[in-house]
Order: C-alpha cells, then structure tokens, then sequence
C-alpha cells in the first residue's frame, strides 16, 4: 500500500471530520509548518451558502500551522473528491511541510488544496471555527495558534447551512 502525506489546515485537521464525516482511515498525523503561505478563512462554500472555510495563499513571509495526514492514494482521491475538486472548489498543490515533531524532523513532500474562490465578506461560523479548534489541540498544535484561531471573528450559521448539512454528511461518507 502506497502512502503520501495530505496536509490539513481546515476542518479536515480533526478526526472527527476526516475519519468520521468523509470516513478516511489515516495511517498516522503530526502537526506540520507550512511556510511561505497565509491562512484565510473567506472561502465561499461550494453551494452558496452559509459561512466561509479555511484556504491558503502564498505569502512568502507567513506560515500555516496543520496537520500532515498519511493516506493512501484511495484516501486523497476521496478527499479530492469529497472537497470539489473536479468541480475546481479547490486544487491540489504539491507543498514541502515541516513536521512540528520530532524536534528538527526532516521536511517532508506532501500534497494540500488551495482555492482561487474567495470572498472577503464572508465570515467563518462559530461551528466551523471549533471544529479548526478542536484539531488543532488533538494534533497538539501550539497554544498560540490555538488562541489565534480563537480570536478570528465568526458569522451566524445559516438556516440553509443547518438544514444543507445532514445532506451532505451523508454524501460525503464513503459507503
């Protein structure tokens, strides 16, 4: 079996999403550095509606903190699929991460999704903020990233966005 590794910087940095509501089955996770880009949260959804998710953009002086994934060819298909991909919600990306442990790990290729899409007066939902939240502290990521993610303002989630999701769970889930 095959493996690379997919870097998360988004929902997808929290098991509960990748395992549980997209069903990839990950060989291992570590926090990860990305240099050389920013994270933007004011990425429209792909249907139009609710609250903006997470991108990147190149910013040579920035970094983003994620998590590094080891999936299979299988997995990341799913999850290009499951994230828009061929319908050019986002793109893959060919990356060089840092691994945030061992101390002075070896850098590492992996792949991650970048989206030209973006609208500034988009804010991101409470909901989707807890869940960049919630896998930034089960991958350990560190206190002040948390406290950073915890300070970026949130929008109220839509009336469509609630009644879309459970839809789209499903949709999501591998068989």
């Amino acid at each position: 079996m095959s493996t690379l590794w997919y870097f998360a910087y988004g929902s997808n940095m929290h098991s509960g999403t990748l395992r549980g509501r997209r069903g990839v089955d990950y060989v291992r996770a570590v926090g990860g550095r990305l240099c050389g880009w920013q994270l933007v949260l004011d990425k429209p959804s792909l249907f139009g509606v609710g609250g903006a998710f997470a991108n990147i953009v190149p910013r040579p002086s920035a970094q983003v903190l994620g998590v590094l994934f080891e999936v299979t060819e299988d997995d990341l298909a799913h999850i290009e699929l499951t994230e828009g991909v061929l319908l050019r919600n986002y793109e893959r990306v060919a990356v060089t991460v840092q691994p945030l442990r061992p101390r002075r790990a070896p850098e590492v290729p992996a792949v991650t999704l970048v989206s030209s899409r973006r609208d500034p007066s988009r804010l991101p939902t409470q909901r989707y903020m807890d869940l960049l939240i919630a896998g930034a502290q089960e991958h350990g990521l560190p206190a002040r990233y948390v406290a950073a993610l915890r300070r970026v303002p949130t929008g109220a989630e839509s009336a469509a966005e609630q009644a879309l999701r459970p839809l789209l769970d499903r949709l999501l889930r591998r068989p």
